[in-house]
């Protein structure tokens, strides 16, 4: 009876480690996507106004608009916003994660997010 008990609790410590570490992973692959769109977003500088030397500025909708795409790329789910004037955008993402030994207690899958952030450039030329 004792080795029923401790191979129980073995196992279930073991799937904790194993779910709970793959979920920190998936977690951080999250957070990676997130701020790679946000910063490909971050680089749509309206060259009309960059290449004659005049202002640095970027497009926000151009960025929100590439942000988008490149979750809709990586395959995952999320939402894109510009806020402080245009001057801000913001990704977040919602994945899961399936598990591998918590579907013999019945959770096939644990909820992920990640969240990235990029200042949009507005600098004056000279």
């Amino acid at each position: 009876m004792f080795w029923i008990i401790v191979g129980t609790v073995f196992l279930g410590l073991l799937a904790l480690v194993v779910d709970g570490g793959g979920q920190l992973k998936a977690s951080a692959h999250a957070d990676d996507v997130a701020n790679a769109a946000a910063r490909a977003g971050g680089q749509q500088i309206d060259a009309g106004k960059a290449i004659p030397g005049g202002e640095i500025v970027v497009d926000p909708e151009a960025a929100a608009s590439v942000a988008r795409d490149f979750l809709r790329q990586a395959g995952v789910d999320g939402t894109v916003t510009v806020s402080g004037g245009g001057k801000r955008l913001e990704v977040s993402v919602t994945d899961t994660y399936h598990c591998l030994m918590l579907v013999g207690v019945g959770r096939p899958t644990l909820p992920v997010t990640g969240h990235g952030t990029a200042q949009l450039v507005h600098q004056v030329g000279d």
